[in-house]
């Protein structure tokens, strides 16, 4: 049975008048009419007595007011309180990213998000493993998707930027080792996260001292000067910034083909939480799309 039908039904029923329920619905006259002629066609019983000037209840529709008017009431107080529908962003986000950028971008993002969304919650799972949104109850996530592709047809993508990076390393080490022209040089310490070996198509004899699936970690290590390591323009900014971590140009840079994306379920409407978050990430990218 029709949610609508009831809708209108209840209507009438309150206002015992037609024009006064089309008016309160929104509606024409003929459109709340058409719809209890429909209504009565469905239950095979008259609901409603009509003369010229008064709409009263039969004794069907009597029972069937009693029935559902409180209900429905309930059901649209229900439906007008979800977050979704509310034009401010509300209710919990749970969203999930690589440790990189959620160290790196996400604390400052978060916070300015948090300040000018009071009623949104929060919930951030830091780890570099490609969950299951649907099935662990996430709203979205945050990837890098290399070659720009993503398999999963059951998501959408949300592109955010080109992941660009470089090879970077201490001054301390430069200054003990020289600068190297090109990957793989010998003589030199280089240090690498084993996804960056397929994502920039390294010759399978390339040569590495290192190899560390954490890329805070391989940027620690270079800021120590153990090599020349990998690392997005947004994790190596910070340190070249204070000095800590200088480019080192490379003949052949073998620079990785990957994209930075949002990613959240394709399930009709996007909610204005995810909405929300997905502006205020964008514009925060514009700082990073310069960084070095």
């Amino acid at each position: 049975m029709s949610f609508e039908l009831l809708t209108v039904f209840v209507a009438v029923a309150e206002a015992s008048s037609f024009t006064k329920a089309a008016h309160k619905l929104g509606m024409g006259k003929g459109t709340v009419s058409r719809a209890i002629a429909s209504l009565e066609r469905q239950l095979g019983a008259e609901l409603l007595h009509r003369t010229t000037h008064t709409v009263a209840l039969s004794t069907a529709g009597t029972a069937l007011y009693e029935r559902t008017a409180q209900h429905l009431a309930a059901l649209n107080q229900a439906l007008q309180k979800l977050p979704e529908r509310a034009e401010e962003p509300s209710g919990v986000l749970r969203l999930t990213a690589p440790s990189d950028f959620a160290y790196v971008v996400l604390p400052e993002v978060l916070t300015q998000f948090a300040r000018r969304y009071p009623k949104v919650q929060l919930d951030l799972r830091v780890t570099n493993a490609n969950v299951d949104l649907v099935a662990q109850g996430f709203d979205l996530a945050i990837r890098a998707v290399g070659g720009g592709k993503m398999k999963d047809s059951t998501l959408t993508i949300r592109r955010l930027g080109p992941a660009t990076g470089g090879w970077f390393a201490a001054p301390s080490y430069l200054a003990r080792r020289g600068r190297p022209k090109e990957v793989g040089e010998e003589g030199h310490d280089w240090i690498l996260h084993p996804a960056q070996r397929t994502l920039m198509k390294l010759p399978a004899d390339t040569p590495f001292r290192f190899f560390c699936d954490d890329i805070l970690m391989t940027r620690s290590l270079a800021r120590e000067g153990a090599g020349i390591c990998m690392l997005p323009a947004f994790a190596a900014a910070p340190y070249v910034a204070e000095g800590l971590l200088q480019a080192v140009p490379l003949t052949d840079q073998h620079a990785f083909k990957a994209e930075l994306a949002l990613v959240y379920p394709s399930s009709g409407q996007v909610p204005r939480k995810i909405t929300a978050f997905r502006d205020a990430l964008l514009e925060a990218m514009k700082k990073w799309s310069t960084a070095p």
